[in-house]
């Protein structure tokens, strides 16, 4: 009776673990790189929302204080780098995508998610939109609150953007954040809110859907070139052309664009006040910037709306671009991989107003 019984328990165990097994199979893999950030920080105190340090936790930490995970894919985990992410720079933009686009080669990875902070996700989001090179789904998500804070918002973001990442819907999407149960596009989304967990939205445009019930829902998307439809190779590139952005303001001079200038700015985004108008003081500079062969790029602080061609500035004239609809942030990300390509100020508009 005993070897029967026991035998019986052998049985069922194998059982389970053929089931565990099948599941696995049937789950996508999703690899989460983890850069640092909120998601990954820690706080004083349990209520410590905000002075807290970001970029503390380790990628198998986060992976296991969400166990649910293991419910909705193949989860593994990898350190790419640990900062607070206004410290984002350049080398690390094309060491995350280099990486970000050997993993998606790779056929046993289905999707990816980038744990990020927050005050630079919109600009890391762009950027990746424009070089990776696989239609797979990358997501990148983030938290308004430390790790540490009883309402932390990692846990809940983090299983949404893993489940994002591993579902058929966020194909051919581009990349995408999510955060707060919103979807949204990395051309458009930007930072509204300084410490809310709403922060994160698209102005006029809408997000592209909700995640809901352990499921994503898109109601739209965005109809600009991405990923695998750019033309910007960044597997040679071990640097990036210099870009500067002038922040237009009443009584302005022109003494930081001719610092950037003078230090070998290749590109000058200029965020001018309303429709991207210039103040008479920097006009001058502006020309003989560009006489020198600096792009200049007409944006707007405004943050909503089309810069248009032509109207607050001849810029046939001067020679110059217009922004479109993007702000200065990510307007200087397109400028910056337009001249690994090209300086023809008309092929750089080309850019502006297809991706």
């Amino acid at each position: 009776m005993l070897a029967r019984k026991f035998i019986s328990q052998i049985l069922v165990l194998l059982c389970l673990a053929a089931a565990a097994a099948a599941q696995a199979q049937n789950l996508p893999n999703v690899m989460i790189l983890a850069t640092g950030g909120t998601i990954a920080g820690t706080g004083a105190t349990s209520t410590t929302t905000v002075g807290y340090t970001a970029a503390k936790v380790g990628v198998d930490a986060l992976i296991a204080a969400v166990p649910e995970l293991q419910k909705v894919a193949n989860v593994k985990g990898e350190q790419v780098f640990q900062i607070a992410s206004e410290n984002m720079n350049n080398d690390y933009w094309l060491k995350l995508a280099k990486r970000v686009n050997t993993l998606l080669a790779q056929n046993d990875v289905d999707g990816i998610v980038i744990t990020h902070g927050t005050d630079t996700i919109e600009e890391t989001a762009y950027f990746l939109d424009l070089v990776v090179k696989s239609k797979k789904p990358v997501v990148i998500v983030g938290a308004m609150r430390p790790s540490t804070a009883i309402s932390a918002d990692g846990p809940i973001n983090l299983y949404n953007a893993v489940l994002l990442a591993g579902s058929k819907e966020a194909i051919g999407k581009g990349v995408l954040v999510t955060l707060n149960d919103q979807i949204n596009a990395a051309r458009e989304v930007t930072k509204t809110n300084t410490s809310t967990l709403d922060t994160f939205k698209t102005p006029e445009l809408g997000f592209l859907g909700y995640i809901q019930g352990s499921k994503p829902f898109f109601y739209r998307q965005s109809t600009r070139k991405n990923t695998v439809d750019t033309p910007f190779d960044i597997s040679n590139l071990d640097k990036l052309p210099q870009v500067d952005i002038v922040y237009g303001y009443a009584n302005m001079n022109p003494i930081a664009l001719n610092a950037f200038v003078a230090s070998g700015a290749q590109g000058i985004i200029h965020a001018g006040v309303g429709d991207g108008s210039l103040n008479n003081t920097v006009v001058p500079s502006l020309t003989e910037a560009r006489k020198k062969g600096v792009v200049i790029v007409r944006a707007s602080r405004v943050g909503q709306g089309i810069v248009a061609r032509n109207g607050e500035a001849d810029d046939d004239k001067l020679d110059f671009v217009v922004s479109d609809t993007l702000n200065a942030q990510k307007a200087r990300i397109l400028l910056m991989l337009a001249l690994t390509r090209t300086t023809d100020t008309k092929e750089i508009q080309k850019m502006f107003w297809e991706y």
